[in-house]
């Protein structure tokens, strides 16, 4: 039997920065710890994450699914992209999406010769024993298709231990499985397939973090998968986003000082400022609000009167 091909995982970081040989008075580097679930995929909102908060260290660390409350109420995690739903008087969510369910098979399985992008129903696999690991995430709340695993005296057998138990056990084609796609894929193997299941429970992914803890950096992780721009964050903020912030609003009242305009439009160019109080120009405004005044005072009856005296 060929071993399991497994995706490369990354080392599980530890549990916080080391400050213990730091100087007497120095503050510990921020940093803000994101939990996740086998199958999901931090890579984007993480480099979202250090491109707005450069001097904020993001630790990205793998925790099985039931094991993310613990993580949470412990603070080994301060969010985490896990599996919903979760215990709403303790934990908040954001919904994320939602994973496909696939059954998982030996490529010597009947199914097998379905083309790649047909489905298959639970009616398809009614008569095959399906495969339930330890660590399910889809059928806590919904029955499960097909008929109970049994050894040769017909006694059920108990739930293999993990997913990655499971696609090797299907792989001798003594069954299926029923897995979200995103674990389908984690797990995969060159001599197990699978194919979308038309009528099963989908697996949905959300935000989760502490009710009690919803700090300034949980609020700038909820913008992020929001997807709002760093201007409308709600969170703190990383220093070069605040710098940035702190000199336009520096430069807009400057400019508000000499124009008099008491409320522009952000972004409002200088030469549209010149045009909002015409007659006004000096050497202060500059520019091309200045040139444009100057075509104004050119255009004047008095320049054409001067014209014609020429």
């Amino acid at each position: 039997m060929n071993e399991p091909q497994h995706d490369a995982e990354p080392p599980a970081p530890a549990v916080g920065p080391d400050v213990a040989g730091a100087d007497a008075g120095e503050s510990p580097e921020p940093y803000f710890r994101l939990a996740y679930v086998p199958g999901a995929t931090p890579g984007k909102w993480a480099s979202v994450w250090r491109e707005r908060l450069p001097d904020v260290e993001l630790e990205l660390v793998q925790v099985e699914a039931a094991a993310i409350p613990a993580a949470l109420e412990s603070g080994e995690a301060d969010a985490a992209l896990g599996r919903l739903p979760v215990d709403k008087e303790v934990f908040s969510a954001i919904p994320l999406y939602e994973e496909t369910p696939v059954v998982c098979f030996s490529r010597d399985h009947l199914l097998a010769a379905l083309a790649d992008d047909e489905v298959v129903s639970s009616a398809d696999i009614a008569e095959d024993p399906v495969w339930v690991p330890g660590d399910d995430v889809l059928f806590a709340s919904h029955p499960v298709p097909g008929v109970v695993p049994v050894d040769p005296d017909g006694n059920p057998l108990d739930r293999v231990a993990t997913t990655a138990d499971v696609v090797a056990t299907v792989a001798a084609n003594v069954g299926v499985a029923v897995l979200p796609m995103s674990l389908a894929r984690l797990h995969r193997r060159k001599d197990v397939t699978y194919r979308v299941l038309s009528d099963g429970p989908a697996a949905p992914v959300g935000l989760v973090w502490p009710a009690e803890r919803t700090t300034d950096l949980v609020e700038e992780l909820i913008g992020i998968v929001r997807g709002r721009t760093v201007n409308s964050s709600r969170g703190r903020g990383g220093p070069a986003s605040r710098a940035a912030q702190d000199a336009e609003a520096g430069g807009t009242t400057a400019k508000n000082a000499r124009s008099g305009v008491k409320k522009p439009a952000k972004g409002a160019a200088s030469g549209r400022q010149g045009r909002s109080v015409p007659g006004r120009g000096g050497a202060g405004a500059g520019g091309r609000g200045g040139a444009q005044r100057g075509k104004g005072v050119r255009s004047t009856p008095k320049g054409k009167k001067k014209g014609k005296g020429r």
